[in-house]
């Protein structure tokens, strides 16, 4: 779901990049004011467990493959401002020093994962819970908040890639951007996130919210710091973890670089052939110098550090302002 750079026209970039400001504003002013200084390492915490998560590609239909995100998690566990904040953090290391997703196709990512998809988690958590007042509830709300905002934004992602030859074609009417419809990017994306995606990002929110409501409930409603040692731990084995995504063969859907497009079209659109390049420094999560799954497990820590490096100097920013009253 990680769209790269050039499959979009910058017009529709800039449009999504714009509406993520305030949204971006809002989720800054929501963690200063509601995530204490106990808990903003649960935040960091949860950004690295979403950026992990998305590390680990399943192979789906049609020689393709897909992850979970994480978003839903953060969202019923922290709030959806939190998630946002979280997500946003993780998508901006990916695409910054993996490329994972592009620099220009930022906003649009972040629309897609940091905010439709922890929006949509929390509110039907909350509605469900509402309506089936048992712990039960909470765990059907939360198996259905991540089932169906990890389908919501894989809808949006469609919708994204579907309007783009609609809108924009070269004087010989070919697609300058994303050559697929909308005939074809909804099916595209929709059945195997409805049939395979969906159910594991519910699975893997209703199995962690179980476990911390159940093992830890103080660690999300107090921040206790000597409870998150087991998270620290969790994130660990996911570290190691992470070559299991490299089983998976095949590229997700509408990430293909150029020559796959032309193998899959016949032609590469001109918006992605002329478009930018940007040259992230470690490109796919791989070093020349290591084996394929060692430089998937580095991969994973480094960026797992710098989102940890990331927090934590953002709850010393928060206590010095705290201090002076600000």
């Amino acid at each position: 779901m990680h769209i790269p750079d050039n499959y979009l026209s910058p017009s529709t970039c800039a449009t999504f990049g714009i509406a993520m400001l305030p949204v971006w504003r809002r989720a800054s002013t929501k963690v200063k004011s509601e995530i204490t200084r106990q808990k903003m390492p649960l935040l960091g915490v949860s950004a690295a467990f979403s950026f992990l998560i998305m590390m680990f590609n399943i192979p789906l239909p049609g020689g393709t493959t897909g992850h979970a995100i994480g978003g839903a998690l953060v969202a019923i566990l922290l709030g959806p401002y939190s998630a946002v904040f979280a997500v946003t953090i993780a998508l901006a290391i990916q695409a910054l020093f993996f490329g994972d997703g592009g620099i220009l196709a930022f906003g649009v990512n972040c629309f897609n994962m940091a905010f439709i998809m922890p929006f949509t988690a929390f509110y039907i958590f909350q509605l469900t819970k509402k309506l089936f007042k048992t712990q039960k509830g909470e765990y059907i709300g939360a198996f259905l908040g991540g089932y169906i905002s990890v389908n919501t934004a894989a809808l949006f992602a469609a919708l994204e890639f579907g309007v783009q030859p609609l809108l924009f074609k070269d004087f010989l009417g070919l697609p300058l951007y994303s050559p697929y419809g909308l005939a074809i990017s909804i099916p595209a994306m929709m059945l195997p996130h409805l049939l395979i995606v969906g159910f594991l990002e519910g699975l893997i929110t209703l199995g962690a919210y179980s476990y911390i409501k159940k093992a830890s409930p103080e660690l999300i409603y107090e921040g206790k710091s000597n409870k998150a040692k087991s998270l620290y731990i969790t994130i660990g084995i996911l570290i190691l973890a992470t070559p299991i995504g490299l089983l998976a063969n095949g590229t997700a859907w509408g990430e293909w670089g150029s020559e796959e497009v032309k193998n899959l079209v016949g032609f590469v659109p001109e918006g992605m052939e002329k478009g930018v390049q940007f040259n992230s420094l470690i490109p796919d999560y791989s070093f020349g110098f290591l084996k394929e799954y060692l430089g998937y497990i580095l991969s994973a820590l480094i960026g797992v550090t710098i989102i940890l490096i990331i927090f934590k100097v953002i709850s010393k920013i928060n206590l010095k302002k705290n201090i002076k009253g600000d």
